[in-house]
């Protein structure tokens, strides 16, 4: 489908109205991109905050969407991109839809790409005002440090930070990555940290490394990527027993990600009780579907607008101290 098209994707799962104890205000949710702003404004919301896109060098997108697109291969399910462009005019959209802020996630699969990457994102976030200045590392195997790639990004002003445990290979408890870990709790810096078993599993992905990095570091703030799917109750659990814990909804309760990794029934209970936990991640450029759907599939959960404008607005400029 077109991105923005007038045929929306409609929530997998309606509004539960039992999930509050009163009633709770629920605007309609946008339907199609041309739809966002007016929801955001019916809100009282000046645009929102994405906390999980990636601005990638040319190379390395491409190469990402290579991946996507090889997804529809040997029967499995197509993944259309629906943002396919070059950098300005992605910028462009981003505007359009009423994102205000939104970072620039890279990350690394190999050894000696996180320097590079971060040089990147550092020009990006020079020549974009709404782009939060975004980094990453990586446990060189060359004696490089994670701790001094972690030190000159903060120094650097670098307000997020994003890994990725599949991709990269590594455990988050890693020895190599043990002084980056703690300046990132000195700091408060928060990190988006993909590392539930989704896509794809890895050696070192699922809860329990995650638990003992957040037991070892309990002032280290973790967004975990797109809720931890498909382990949804362990990584909600997480959140709630952690106060530096948060999850972002990258793809979680829309149509294409319920056909892979469905969310439980009442995940949206779970959801409620993390109000002030939960932020906004859409993983555009690289979704098969509208912006707006995302958005649909919240709105979707009746948990009613306040949710909303701590998911999209207060929660996440809150992390940033924005």
């Amino acid at each position: 489908m077109r991105a923005g098209s007038a045929d929306p994707i409609h929530s997998p799962h309606p509004a539960v109205p039992s999930l509050r104890s009163h009633p709770v205000t629920q605007t309609p949710a946008p339907r199609t991109d041309e739809e966002i702003r007016p929801y955001l404004q019916s809100l009282g919301l000046p645009g929102l905050v994405d906390l999980h896109v990636h601005f990638m060098p040319d190379t390395v997108q491409e190469k990402v969407w290579a991946f996507f697109d090889r997804q529809g291969e040997d029967g499995g399910l197509p993944w259309p991109i629906a943002y396919r462009a070059g950098i300005e005019e992605r910028v462009r959209r981003l505007d359009a839809l009423g994102v205000t802020a939104y970072t620039t996630l890279n990350y690394a699969h190999r050894p000696g790409m996180a320097s590079w990457l971060n040089e990147f994102s550092t020009a990006f976030a020079a020549s974009h005002p709404h782009a939060i200045h975004s980094a990453t590392f990586y446990p060189e195997p060359d004696g490089t440090s994670a701790g001094q790639q972690v030190a000159d990004a903060l120094g650097a002003g670098v307000k997020a930070f994003k890994v990725h445990v599949q991709v990269g290979g590594f455990s988050p408890l890693d020895p190599a990555l043990e002084e980056a870990w703690a300046l990132l709790e000195q700091a408060g810096t928060p990190v988006v940290i993909h590392c539930g078993d989704g896509p794809h599993r890895g050696e070192f992905t699922g809860i329990g490394p995650v638990r003992a990095l957040a037991d070892r570091h309990p002032g280290l703030v973790l967004v975990i990527a797109h809720a931890g799917l498909p382990d949804y109750r362990s990584f909600a659990e997480l959140a709630a027993e952690h106060p530096n814990v948060y999850l972002d909804t990258t793809m979680v309760g829309t149509t294409a990600m319920e056909l892979r990794a469905p969310i439980p029934a009442d995940y949206p209970e779970s959801m409620a009780a993390l109000d002030g936990k939960v932020v906004f991640g859409s993983d555009f450029p690289s979704i098969p579907y509208p912006y707006s759907h995302q958005i649909e599939a919240l709105v979707g959960w009746g948990l009613g607008d306040e949710w909303m404008r701590n998911v999209l607005w207060n929660t996440p400029r809150r992390l940033l101290s924005y």
